[in-house]
């Protein structure tokens, strides 16, 4: 086929993520470790919030959605193109990304593949979670694990979100978990939430906010349920385990390496032999 002597380059990494008009540096960051791991892959970056994209266009810095780093992408001439899904879980964005690499593939040449969001495999998610709830947990403190949550309970993915809830919550009796807007509210269950933490004999209380990058949810969420918990707790926002001032789960060093071992099992699975990727 004529069209395909075009695809003459070998390999691409895109990064799919939501965006952050505050920690866009975090994804930018991300970026340039992926670039060390896979060095023989040219890595793009993409975003999918209209809103960040706007706003970040108002400050003079310009990025673009994933139908349109792909179609780059395409233009370009790369072979095969492994899309990493920078999600927490396998629910609606990541369904959205599905389809696009879907559609991506009706008229594109290049072999494409798209990886699992970050918490999709039960042993990777168990392990994950395990870490760092013992990465994260002091004596005498009990932990609140604050989920985003979806707004829909028919939402595909969101039996990960109920997991992550559910094993926290059995690990360990200093575990608490609630949401910002999905199943379990924390505006709507504080007060029972309290009531358990107290039962439990807790007087000090960190919230542990599972979002990928310390954003607007993270300033103005989590600083309201810290503020909500101090007139019954000592309450605090969990240390950073990271180099950023804030909590957040990107930098951590076992959601990359979930990163990583997604992209190189894509790669994989498209015929290309692990022994071909340079670390």
């Amino acid at each position: 086929m004529k069209r395909f002597r075009h695809y003459s380059k070998k390999r691409a990494i895109v990064l799919a993520c939501f965006g952050s008009v505050i920690e866009q540096q975090k994804y930018l960051d991300l970026k340039s470790v992926v670039e060390d791991k896979f060095p023989d892959c040219e890595v793009f970056i993409s975003f999918s919030s209209r809103m960040v994209l706007k706003m970040l266009k108002k400050k003079d810095e310009v990025y673009k959605n994933l139908p349109q780093t792909l179609a780059d992408v395409d233009m370009m001439g790369f072979k095969h193109v492994v899309i990493s899904s920078v999600n927490i879980y396998p629910t609606d964005e990541h369904e959205f990304l599905k389809r696009i690499v879907d559609g991506f593939k009706n008229f594109s040449l290049a072999n494409l593949r798209c990886t699992n969001a970050l918490l999709t495999k039960t042993k990777e998610t168990t392990s994950f979670l395990k870490g760092l709830n013992s990465a994260i947990s002091q004596e005498e403190t009990a932990n609140l694990y604050v989920i985003h949550g979806t707004p829909r309970l028919d939402t595909p993915g969101i039996d990960s979100i109920n997991y992550t809830a559910e094993f926290l919550e059995a690990i360990s009796p200093k575990n608490f978990t609630c949401s910002l807007e999905g199943a379990m509210p924390y505006n709507e269950i504080s007060e029972s939430l309290k009531a358990k933490i107290k039962s439990a004999g807790f007087k000090k209380v960190q919230v542990v906010p599972l979002l990928l990058v310390s954003g607007n949810h993270y300033i103005k969420d989590m600083y309201e349920i810290k503020d909500d918990l101090t007139s019954d707790f000592d309450s605090s926002l969990v240390s950073s385990l990271t180099k950023g001032k804030e909590f957040n789960l990107i930098e951590l060093e076992s959601t990359q390496k979930i990163i990583f071992k997604e992209i190189e099992e894509s790669f994989t699975m498209m015929g290309i032999a692990h022994k071909e990727l340079t670390y």
